[in-house]
């Protein structure tokens, strides 16, 4: 019989996401609620004055935003009252709400009382803020039974290898918060030798960034401030955040909100796109100030970059490609993100919690692809132009699956082909890589030079390369697979690692049983266990076609269909919201099924609402 071991929760109370887990059978598991792995940090207050937490509050910040907050891990300390309608509440009671619906989670998948909590915070919180958070967590019913750092927990849920001693950068850049700590790692233990950061650093300002960028763009064009418009605001930060999200996978991407203002009684639309590049001009004199930072924790412990053997990059704000460029080129180390950066922190403290009550914690291990993968472009080789530069679109270290693109443009008038030669390793240089394949995008438009043509990696878990070339301007689009195109060419390393994964497997029986069972067993269907359950890190998971087109019209609907809520008859607007929400948590999901009868039940109400 197994032993009964206490059962103590890891919570990661975040400044744009919560994340609850908990160590089953000696690994760390993620718990979703409704579906969902990741509840979005912002509680609202509805009309009648009931409280709304995650995708509900996330839903009406666009509505209602003076009944709605979000971001409130900043405030945590201060001794002030938010406004939520009629009420007040402090930053430690909002913060309980969240931690609250987290245990409800929790209680809901594990079938029994969740009562105690190990909670993170970033390392370079104060003392104020620490026991602000563990108010947080008493007033939401939890024992707090540890406050650990950020890093410490990543540490944690990457578990270095217990025979010998690793020193450890993480890079925190979380939503609100930044964080980089010097760890040393040796038998289980972490100790931390330096940590530097800012609090009032993260994912958000890069959103201010890009809202005040559209703002002032379209203030230019039709005269009017969105950003005095309480309502107008909220949606249109809700809007570049998400389209923030897609620029870390995609080269350029389209931000769309209908009736966002209105000007002598014509409604007016935002419709603009985004690069990757302009994005990246905005957020980069806020990323050198983390790379001072980085800079600063190093001296702090007394260490040279020699000395390190690893970063762990944590954070969903990781995710920015620039990040990893620009800290590769400081540091010259392996980045690695085998571990959810939005996840692994939680991750990390349901291990402290399994060691506090005494279980063994096995290793969380996932597949990485262990050479960058790109094409040759005209581009600076060496500080000149050459036609022979490699531009990466998957960085080596990546999680398997993932999928990302760019947007390249062609170099002369009336160019006709565009040749894709796709390479993978780590030389600037084409020539010092390996050629893995090739292909071409014939019968382009007769324009003038810089045509835009977006090439669309994805590689899955067997090593299988699907390359997409697509003319943005006509849609005339080109694939290709490329198969085992990592595992051809991985030599020792990527043997190295088949290996350790096999040695684990081998050591661990819980590895090799059913996930769809076992999700089964608290009551789950096997549909959703398959993404609630994941633990790998993905820029973004490869969808096929059919579901991708699903989810897109799925998201135009839901943009559709939230400012219908002001202006319907009470019962439709409730009929609309319930709509909305679980087309969203469907969405989330990935679930086919669930997407498809959810929209055209949204689509069947929105005409009729448009049409009434």
């Amino acid at each position: 019989m197994a032993a009964e071991f206490e059962t103590i929760v890891g919570i990661d109370l975040g400044t744009t996401n919560s994340v609850v887990s908990i160590v089953e059978n000696g690994r760390p598991r993620v718990i979703g609620g409704f579906g969902e792995s990741i509840l979005p940090s912002i509680v609202g207050v509805d009309a009648q004055g009931g409280l709304l937490v995650g995708h509900p509050a996330r839903n009406q910040l666009g509505l209602a935003p003076e009944r709605t907050v979000r971001s409130i891990k900043r405030r945590m300390g201060e001794d002030c009252r938010i406004p939520l309608g009629k009420q007040e509440f402090t930053p430690q009671e909002i913060s309980a709400v969240i931690l609250r619906k987290l245990c409800q989670q929790a209680e809901a998948d594990l079938k029994r009382p969740v009562k105690k909590a190990v909670i993170t915070v970033p390392a370079f919180f104060k003392e104020v803020q620490r026991e602000a958070t563990r108010v947080a967590g008493e007033l939401a019913g939890l024992e707090v039974v540890r406050i650990i750092n950020e890093p410490t927990a990543a540490a944690l849920a990457y578990n270095a290898e217990p025979d010998r001693a690793e020193r450890l950068l993480v890079y925190d850049l979380g939503g609100g918060t930044f964080d980089v700590s010097l760890v040393q790692v040796e038998g289980g233990v972490v100790e931390v030798l330096a940590s530097h950061g800012d609090t009032k650093l993260g994912g958000d300002d890069f959103d201010r960034l890009l809202l005040n960028k559209v703002c002032d763009q379209f203030q230019e064009e039709h005269g009017i401030d969105l950003r005095e418009s309480p309502i107008s605001h909220s949606r249109m930060l809700t809007a570049v955040e998400e389209a923030k999200k897609r620029l870390s996978f995609e080269g350029v991407t389209r931000l769309e909100e209908e009736f966002i203002a209105e000007k002598d009684g014509v409604a007016l639309h935002v419709d603009m796109e985004l690069h990757r590049g302009e994005f990246e001009l905005l957020i980069q004199p806020l990323l050198q100030k983390t790379l001072t930072c980085v800079d600063k924790a190093i001296q702090d412990a007394d260490l040279t970059t020699a000395d390190i053997e690893r970063v762990l990059l944590v954070g969903g704000s990781t995710r920015t490609p620039l990040v990893s460029e620009l800290l590769e080129e400081q540091l010259g180390l392996p980045l690695r993100t085998d571990v959810d950066p939005d996840l692994c922190v939680a991750m990390g403290a349901a291990v402290q919690g399994a060691l506090i009550s005494g279980q063994d914690v096995s290793a969380v291990l996932v597949d990485i692809t262990p050479h960058s993968l790109g094409v040759e472009v005209l581009g600076l080789v060496r500080g000149q132009y050459s036609p022979h530069h490699f531009a990466r679109l998957i960085r080596r270290n990546s999680p398997l699956p993932i999928t990302a693109s760019d947007v390249f443009t062609t170099a002369v008038d009336g160019q006709k082909v565009a040749v894709m030669d796709v390479f993978q390793g780590e030389n600037e240089d084409t020539r010092l890589n390996e050629k893995v394949g090739d292909f071409s995008l014939e019968g382009l438009a007769d324009v003038a030079e810089g045509n835009e043509i977006q090439v669309k990696f994805t590689l899955d878990v067997d090593g299988v390369l699907h390359a997409i070339a697509t003319e943005r301007a006509t849609g005339n689009e080109k694939q290709i697979t490329i198969d085992n195109a990592i595992r051809r060419f991985q030599g020792q390393a990527g043997d190295e690692a088949r290996d350790r994964l096999d040695r684990a497997f081998a050591a661990s029986p819980e590895l090799q049983s059913n996930a769809s069972d076992a999700w089964d067993k608290n009551g789950l269907d096997t549909e959703e266990s398959a993404v609630v359950g994941t633990m790998s890190a993905t820029v973004s998971a490869p969808e096929n076609p059919e579901l991708a087109q699903l989810i897109d019209r799925a998201e135009e609907a839901i943009r559709l269909g939230r400012p219908l809520k002001s202006v319907a008859a009470d019962e439709d607007a409730e009929e609309l919201d319930q709509l909305l929400n679980r087309l969203q948590s469907a969405v989330d999901t990935r679930s086919e099924a669930k997407v498809k009868e959810s929209l055209n039940e949204l689509e069947d109400l929105i005409f009729y609402l448009q049409d009434a």
